[in-house]
């Protein structure tokens, strides 16, 4: 075996620019300019997904998740804390809004975990608005019919197969859906939309593909088979709401904060550990009205930039009442 996949490596050396997709492209939302995502360690992405030695290695490295496990243990060691201001420099990181200086951390994991200042991402307080619940790159989708083209167009995933749950999922039935893309940039902490009684979270065993769009080309229908975190919601201003965490390659764990309860509206949820990741929450039918500029991007397959406690879009009125319409920020 080992001598024949050192031979598809060796064939499939210069594979990795050619024969995978275009870049990843995304507009920044705050400007309206599009950009180029600096993926980390994108050519070995195109590698592992894109050549037939890299899918010869996936198996391996996906299901037991022993790369992710080896990964986070470097990410929690000392020794990884002198890579952050190097990362930090070549993504465009903003130091200035971490709660805690860069010299004050003690390992890489403990940036990528970081907290913020006070302030630097505020929620609206009004009831009827969406704010995100956290930093990435956002898809919508406003009717879930017999499926969902989600996260790629021509992929089918249906509530139930990302839910594991049928009799939950039976409800969000022609719902509407938005999906949070994190990369390992962003910051990694993630937090409810609205003041809600939040239920107890459900772990669902799983991969751990990456979810960038390089992989998700490759396996559209990851956000089913990822590890992932499932949580009901009741929340004041959208009704039922189910807010599911997807794990990703390099992610040592999904570690949930909160208490199940009532929670509070921009009140943290929990956590990635290192890796990129991804948020999905599910709205039922007539409950949302999504953004248009959001509508537009996501119809084009073009992932919008958003912040967390940003607005997305606005709750629909109850009892019959006029819908309030998303602002468009072109």
């Amino acid at each position: 075996m080992w001598p024949r996949l050192l031979q598809l490596m060796k064939s499939d050396a210069c594979a990795c620019t050619g024969a995978s997709p275009d870049r990843v492209r995304y507009r920044e939302r705050s400007t309206g300019e599009i950009h180029t995502e600096q993926v980390p360690a994108e050519r070995w992405l195109r590698w592992l997904y894109w050549t037939r030695s890299g899918r010869v290695c996936a198996p391996g490295l996906f299901v037991p998740g022993l790369i992710s496990t080896l990964l986070g243990w470097w990410q929690k060691s000392r020794w990884s804390r002198r890579d952050i201001r190097r990362f930090a420099a070549l993504h465009g990181v903003n130091l200035d809004e971490m709660a805690d200086p860069p010299a004050q951390l003690d390992s890489f994991n403990a940036f990528f975990t970081r907290r913020l200042k006070p302030g630097v991402r505020s929620f609206a307080a009004e009831p009827d608005v969406l704010c995100s619940p956290a930093d990435g790159r956002a898809l919508v989708f406003p009717c879930l019919n017999d499926g969902m083209d989600f996260p790629v167009k021509g992929a089918r995933v249906t509530p139930a197969e990302l839910l594991n749950d049928r009799e939950l999922a039976a409800a969000y039935d022609r719902g509407a859906a938005l999906v949070v893309r994190l990369a390992p940039v962003d910051y990694h902490r993630f937090h409810f939309i609205d003041d809600a009684l939040a239920r107890p979270s459900r772990d669902i065993a799983g991969r751990r593909d990456s979810v960038n769009p390089i992989a998700q080309r490759r396996v559209p229908t990851v956000f089913a088979r990822n590890k992932r975190s499932v949580t009901p919601l009741e929340t004041t201003g959208f009704g039922p709401v189910v807010q599911v965490e997807i794990g990703a390659f390099g992610v040592a764990s999904i570690v949930q904060t909160y208490s199940a309860g009532p929670v509070a509206r921009g009140q943290e949820k929990g956590y990635f550990q290192f890796g990129g990741s991804a948020l999905v929450l599910l709205f039922r039918q007539d409950t949302i009205v999504f953004d248009k500029d959001l509508e537009v991007d996501s119809a084009a397959g073009l992932e919008t930039r958003v912040r967390t406690g940003e607005q997305l879009g606005r709750a629909l009125l109850p009892e019959g009442g006029a819908i309030q319409p998303g602002r468009d920020v072109r």
